[in-house]
């Protein structure tokens, strides 16, 4: 691998983001969600799903780089 995984996983977010904003904004346009409550819940969980996701791979990485040192698995 050439280059760090920090370094791969945030290009790798910047090709994903722009795709998962369109096809957010292709739900949140189409009608679908009628009514406010409808609304906030959709982006309750595509903001945070989007950010937990994100936010994963680096659990990933700090458990392999464990793995890797001899720790617990």
């Amino acid at each position: 691998m050439n280059h760090s995984f920090k370094t791969l996983w945030n290009a790798t977010f910047l090709a994903v983001g722009p795709a998962w904003a369109l096809l957010a904004w292709m739900i949140w346009s189409s009608g679908q969600l009628r009514t406010p409550q409808h609304q906030a819940l959709f982006l309750g969980i595509v903001v945070p799903g989007f950010i937990l996701i994100y936010l994963s791979g680096f659990l990933i990485r700090n458990r392999h780089a464990k793995k890797m040192q001899g720790g617990a698995p």
